[in-house]
């Protein structure tokens, strides 16, 4: 077994080694700008048609570096019908369409077909799919196998079969499903395993499946303890179309002095460059498409005060120090925890303190977890602000603003208007005028938020847990591949009574405080509170019927967002 190089060099491109023109192309227009050290190791033994023993943590960016050389051995269209010329087993249905989702993206120039099989799938349209032929599988081991039973699927002309995440395949029971599947395809396959580490199992695979692989180990960069002490970590779980919304309420309830926004490509940076200008922030984009005349320039403007904000991308901030950084954001999460280190240690430099904030898709809990393992720190999970939120920030700058105003003085060239309308209005009306008005003109150009932006709880992790109970193979019971985390139960499995709730949006009032309220307080499982339904003043919770009253007495001892509130049962 031979080794691969660890790491790239500074000048490592993707045209450099070797790949397709169309594939450069697509990821020259996707915006990536240098392949990482886990793809600079593999493209050129899979390039070459050699089998690859791959370990690296989640979110190195392993699914380019097994998705591009299956793609440049392609030749797309001859894919016989129920066949496929290359198959990708991937552990969850999640990971399954996010792996299939970046072949596409990829081999889109190239005309390669993908296609996703995974369990609770409607298993129409796959059979349609695969009785014309498809370039690419991308499946649970247990869909596969479903589909090589009824013979919708056969693997006779397999070219290449990559097992990513094979650890957690196995941990999840899917060791037979493997062998069965690897046993009915050809000897002469090219073939790639990844697994995040390399326990006795997963080199038994290797040693009777793989031949003479190139073994590729990306070693985890060591991280200092106390390296980040002076950095608040906050991570904020937003579904991807909510995500802007969502990072322009952060930047509005945080109000940094500067702010580095970290994206993956530089698409990416231009993309939100234009949509942050368009919510009145002043921003520029700093990428590898750029002159080095004009990074100059954008790096002056952030040190000398002509910008707020700096979009930018991994390759183009290396080396940055600009002293009066007080916030660094990461807009995607990190393809390695490595990077997530360096990006926030741009703040919080010569004993300043610093905050770090990271959107993370619900789907993307596990890179968050690789995250804290590598840095040995907690990164706090919270919930965006709510526009309550926003406006009390947004009056407590103004209240700060208006209290320097009156401590600097100078205002008597104003008395004699203020005295004019005296005689007419209130002077309490006037000046809440005045405040409104001043108000307005902080507001003018930005975007008015005022549609609340979902609560989302990241996805439940799965968890090796031995003693599980098992089904036919191995398997654990109830197919992980269905759908993972607590799920309600069953509408109508049990009577339920309608708890009205004296406070609503205009005291703040969100679907994660009722939750945590009745959770907390009255002991009931999140998971036997129904529909929540929040309206300005008031709010509605479902619960069990046996359960009401005593969830009615917690909370009328309690509080919610700090405050009493009424409770009874609804009379509508």
């Amino acid at each position: 077994m031979t080794s691969a190089p660890p790491s790239a060099p500074p000048d490592a491109t993707f045209e450099s080694l070797g790949l397709k023109p169309q594939l450069v192309e697509a990821l020259t227009s996707l915006g990536y700008e240098e392949p990482t050290p886990i793809q600079h190791a593999s493209l050129p033994p899979l390039l070459a048609g050699k089998d690859l023993l791959g370990i690296a943590a989640t979110g190195t960016g392993k699914t380019a570096a097994f998705a591009l050389p299956l793609l440049h051995h392609l030749t797309p269209g001859k894919a016989r019908p129920h066949t496929t010329s290359a198959l990708v087993l991937v552990p969850t249905r999640e990971l399954a369409m996010q792996v299939s989702e970046a072949i596409h993206r990829y081999g889109q120039k190239l005309g390669a077909t993908v296609l996703p099989l995974y369990g609770g799938q409607v298993i129409g349209q796959q059979l349609r799919v695969l009785k014309r032929g498809v370039d690419v599988v991308v499946a649970t081991p247990g869909r596969a196998l479903d589909h090589l039973r009824r013979g919708t699927l056969q693997l006779d002309h397999v070219q290449t079969v990559v097992l990513d995440e094979a650890d957690e395949m196995l941990d999840m029971g899917f060791a037979d499903d493997l062998e069965a599947i690897l046993s009915g395809t050809p000897e002469d396959r090219q073939t790639a395993l990844f697994s995040a580490t390399l326990p006795p199992r997963i080199a038994s695979i290797a040693e009777r499946h793989l031949r003479q692989p190139v073994r590729v180990r990306i070693a985890k960069e060591k991280v200092e303890p106390g390296e980040l002490p002076r950095i608040q970590q906050t991570a904020f779980v937003v579904p991807r179309a909510f995500k802007i919304a969502a990072l322009g309420r952060l930047l509005d309830v945080e109000s940094p002095t500067a702010a580095i926004i970290f994206c993956r490509t530089r698409t990416e940076v231009d993309d939100l460059t234009v949509s942050l200008n368009g919510r009145g922030w002043r921003a520029h984009a700093l990428h590898g498409g750029m002159t080095q005349e004009q990074r100059d320039r954008v790096i002056k403007q952030l040190k000398s005060h002509g910008t707020d904000l700096l979009v930018a991308t991994d390759v183009a901030a290396r080396g940055l120090d600009i002293p009066r950084l007080s916030h660094v954001v990461n807009f995607d999460v990190p393809n390695a925890p490595e990077a997530y280190v360096h990006r926030i240690g741009r703040t919080g430099r010569a004993g300043r303190e610093g905050v770090a904030i990271t959107l993370v898709e619900p789907r993307e809990h596990r890179l968050l977890r690789n995250i804290e393992k590598v840095t040995g720190q907690r990164i706090q999970v919270a919930t965006v602000p709510t526009v309550a939120d926003l406006r009390a920030k947004r009056q407590e700058l103004l209240r700060a603003t208006l209290r320097e105003v009156l401590v600097a003085g100078g205002q008597d060239s104003f008395r004699s208007l203020v005295e004019d309308l005296a005689g007419e209005f209130e002077p309490l009306d006037i000046a809440a005028a005045a405040v409104k008005l001043l108000q307005d003109a902080q507001d003018e150009g930005r975007a008015k938020e005022e549609e609340e932006i979902p609560a989302v709880a990241p996805l439940q992790e799965r968890k090796d847990r031995p003693g599980r109970p098992t089904g036919p193979g191995g398997r654990p019971s109830g197919r992980p591949e269905r759908g993972s985390g607590p799920r309600r139960p069953q509408q109508g499995s049990w009577d339920t009574t309608r708890l009205w709730i004296g406070a609503g949006r205009q005291a703040g009032i969100r679907p994660a405080d009722l939750v945590g309220a009745i959770a907390g307080e009255a002991g009931l499982d999140s998971s036997r509170i129904g529909a929540i339904q929040i309206t300005d003043a008031f709010s509605l919770v479902e619960v069990p019927e046996p359960d009401a009253n005593r969830v009615i007495a917690a909370l009328k001892a309690a509080t919610i967002r700090g405050r009493k509130v009424l409770i009874r049962k609804d009379r509508t």
